[in-house]
């Protein structure tokens, strides 16, 4: 009841109402504060003046420009009475509950009456301190507002309750704190006397107890005051006027105030607007039991924030002490260098040191020689070696001419520490927003299936502020098996083709970005549609005489293939069964994510045995694998590479199972260089032909021959080389693990490799500006059917 006594105090006085009154915006007040506040206003600015001078402005105009000079004072903690225009200026004053109050503009005539009875003057006015809504008193003055008979009970009772504990009347010695009251003994009991004394049995078992300070109440409560009407002090309320809203006598009833209102028994509303309260209190009460658990929340959060701050702090340090340790570990290195520098100069200075010291002795000692030879008198014995003498003398000091006398090393260190990027970065290190996307949603409405494809649709949350950089499609093998992606991609709609008739398919998608992934969405159960029986083997599919081109269906569709294929891998596949013949494709090979592809109507069509129908791939190259001397353009489907050495550059497609066969066609090609065709592991070496390492099985050509190899194995050298315009075609035959090349539509020599199994994607090695690009076709070249 703790949180209760605010409403309990006059906004006024601050303290416990007393003797409230009602007034008419419900709010109450103290009878003796509303005396203090009222403020007389002149005769000429009262309303029934300006009413009887012809004026339009009502008693609510009043209120309103009253309330809006109260309004527009500043808080300073005075303010001016502005409700009428002439009114006197009185400074106003903050009760203890902060609310601005008005005194009189002049004190109260002495009087013998009590406050409450004593004669309020003419033309007084009275400003609700809580809602600053003005009213002027009429003839009875504050008798004309009603008492709140309800809260001076509540206030009695809740004083009650804050009162001393009370003790047991039957103790001998100390009195123990009583814990009950019998009404009928009208004795107050702690647990061992009621035990003892008054024991639930016999005459006493009918007996009713209650807690201390109900019975305390009870004791002391005075009789219930009962209300009597404003205008009749001595007349009771016994009913209740709906449109004035108020409790009415039957004299008033008599006297026709309320004659045109609608009147019903004060008994029948008083229950009513108790059951009207008891549902208006139900639903406050469900909020307040949120805000309790929201508050439980915001608790637990600044626990969890003082958690997660100590843990972050602590993996900020370590991150930091982990940059320290690299930048200590780096700085060793490079002072390591330096010693080496700085050795490698001493030695180099100290080995020509010796070698000098050892040939100027050599030369001080020829010169002393020399110098002793000249001292002898006997020509002929000087003539006899001076000119060996001679020969060595200038055989010396061309040796010291030649470089001997100029330092080996410089004494300065020719090494430059770079370290603006570091300093750099560390300017730039931040923090980044750790978000992950929130779950994305599944929209029934536009999810279907028809026939074996089922179509999904998704989006955000409409208050998510997480964006997210892609989705991942799920679906199971529609046998309750495990999920697998079939779609990795930004489009929010996805077909799905190729799945079993008469099946049912769990689908579920989740959001991505550079953070992380969101939770899985709810999962949607699919039924595919039941299928009829076919006998034929062969069907009716259009084989044009060129090669057809795509065509895009739709910008926000995707067809995709799940059986055969490996996880986000993909193709175009003819399957046949007794029960579905489809063309499969999917998104990741077309390079433009959200795009459904389909054939364009051919001129003819004929019957084509579906056994001798193989996969036909296209792709994209990769930038994101390829090496960076690779050039790229046209949507990526045009590569080369202006670098003399050979560069690698792999497509977006992978395969795994099934037979796959793509072209491509060389846009340029000068200076017969030998550029490479083939497969390769993802992991391939990208700086050296295609086929040097065991990761790649290419064929490599130049414009007279070509050769295939594999781990740097050379074979099957075959006559028959490219030009500009010039066709290679791989087929890829996993069914039966062998690869072969095509030129021109010709097949190139025998079939390359055999036994190749695993996942492959296509790739290529240029050099010196040969250009290829990647080409569509929905046919084999002719005589492929021999290799399948």
């Amino acid at each position: 009841m703790e949180e209760m006594e605010e409403e309990l105090k006059c906004p006024v006085c601050g303290s416990f109402y007393r003797e409230p009154i009602i007034l008419p915006c419900s709010h109450n007040i103290c009878q003796a504060c509303a005396r203090n506040i009222l403020v007389q206003t002149p005769e000429s600015e009262s309303p029934q003046s300006r009413r009887a001078s012809g004026s339009g402005v009502s008693d609510y105009d009043y209120l309103d420009l009253d309330k809006m000079s109260l309004y527009s004072e500043a808080d300073s903690g005075y303010g001016s009475y502005g409700g009428f225009a002439s009114a006197p200026t009185t400074p106003c004053q903050k009760s203890p509950n902060g609310v601005r109050v008005f005194p009189p503009a002049m004190p109260p005539p002495a009087t013998h009456l009590s406050p409450a009875l004593a004669p309020v003057p003419r033309n007084s006015c009275i400003t609700c301190p809580q809602c600053h809504r003005s009213l002027i008193l009429d003839d009875r003055g504050l008798r004309g507002f009603p008492k709140n008979r309800v809260l001076e009970g509540v206030i009695d009772r809740y004083q009650q309750s804050k009162a001393a504990a009370l003790k047991c009347q039957l103790c001998e010695k100390a009195p123990k704190e009583a814990t009950v009251m019998c009404e009928q003994c009208d004795v107050f009991y702690c647990d061992p006397c009621r035990l003892r004394c008054h024991p639930p049995r016999g005459p006493l078992a009918k007996h009713r107890l209650v807690p201390p300070a109900q019975g305390r109440v009870s004791r002391r409560l005075s009789p219930r005051k009962v209300s009597t009407c404003t205008d009749h002090e001595l007349e009771n309320h016994s009913m209740y006027c709906v449109q004035c809203k108020m409790p009415v006598c039957y004299q008033c009833l008599e006297e026709g105030k309320h004659s045109s209102h609608e009147v019903k028994a004060l008994g029948a509303m008083w229950k009513l607007h108790k059951s009207q309260l008891s549902q208006a209190l139900n639903g406050l009460s469900d909020r307040a039991k949120e805000a309790k658990e929201f508050l439980v929340q915001l608790r637990n959060m600044v626990q969890q924030i003082q958690e997660n701050s100590v843990e972050f702090e602590a993996c900020l340090v370590a991150q930091c002490d982990a940059l320290i340790d690299a930048l200590n570990r780096r700085k060793a290195q490079l002072l390591a260098r330096v010693n080496k520098e700085h050795e490698h100069k001493l030695k180099v200075v100290r080995d020509q040191i010796s070698h000098c010291t050892v040939k100027l002795r050599q030369t001080t000692g020829l010169m002393e020689y020399c110098l002793e030879v000249i001292k002898e008198n006997d020509p002929s014995g000087f003539l006899q070696i001076s000119d060996a003498l001679i020969r060595r003398v200038h055989l010396t000091e061309d040796q010291w001419g030649k470089g001997t006398l100029t330092p080996r090393m410089t004494t300065d260190f020719d090494l430059s520490l770079d370290n603006s990027p570091l300093l750099q970065s560390i300017h730039q290190l931040d923090f980044v927003q750790m978000k992950i996307p929130a779950t994305p949603i599944l929209q029934l409405e536009e999810c279907c299936t028809h026939n074996n494809s089922a179509t999904l649709s998704w989006k955000q949350p409409p208050l998510s502020t997480v964006p997210a950089e892609g989705y991942i499609l799920e679906l199971d093998d529609g046998n309750g098996g495990q999920f697998r992606e079939v779609y990795v991609g930004k489009e929010t709609m996805c077909t799905v083709d190729g799945l079993h008739f008469n099946s049912t398919y769990n689908a579920r998608i989740k959001a991505f970005n550079k953070t992380g992934v969101s939770q899985y969405s709810k999962t949607l159960v699919l039924q595919t549609s039941e299928d009829t029986d076919s006998e034929e083997q062969t069907v009716p599919f259009p084989v044009p005489s060129e090669r057809l081109p795509l065509r895009r269906m739709s910008p926000f569709s995707s067809t995709l293939n799940l059986q055969p294929s490996f996880p986000r891998r993909s193709y175009f596949d003819f399957r046949s069964s007794p029960h579905q013949l489809s063309l499969h494709s999917s998104l990741q090979s077309l390079n433009a994510p959200g795009c459904n592809f389909e054939t364009q109507p051919a001129p003819y069509s004929q019957l084509v045995d579906i056994k001798k129908l193989l996969a036909v791939a296209w792709f994209a190259f990769d930038p994101g694998s390829a090496h960076s001397d690779i050039i790229f353009s046209n949507d990526n489907l045009t590569v080369t590479c202006s670098s003399y050495d050979d560069r690698v550059v792999l497509g977006k497609t992978g395969f795994s199972k099934g037979v796959h066969y793509w072209e491509l066609t060389v846009d340029r090609y000068d200076n017969h260089p030998d550029p490479a065709f083939g497969v390769a592991r993802n992991n391939v070496m990208k700086d050296v032909m295609l086929g040097k390492d065991d990761k790649a099985w290419a064929m490599y050509v130049d414009n007279n021959r070509s050769w295939f190899m594999h781990n740097n194995s050379h074979t099957n050298r075959t006559e028959g080389g490219i030009t500009k315009g010039a066709t290679i075609g791989v087929l890829l035959d996993l069914n039966r693990k062998t690869l072969t090349f095509f030129i021109n539509d010709e097949q190139q020599g025998p079939i390359a490799f055999e036994n190749v199994e695993g996942l492959f994607f296509p790739a290529v090695s240029l050099n010196r500006n040969v250009q290829v690009s990647c080409r569509l076709l929905l046919r084999l070249p002719a005589g492929s059917e021999r290799t399948c």
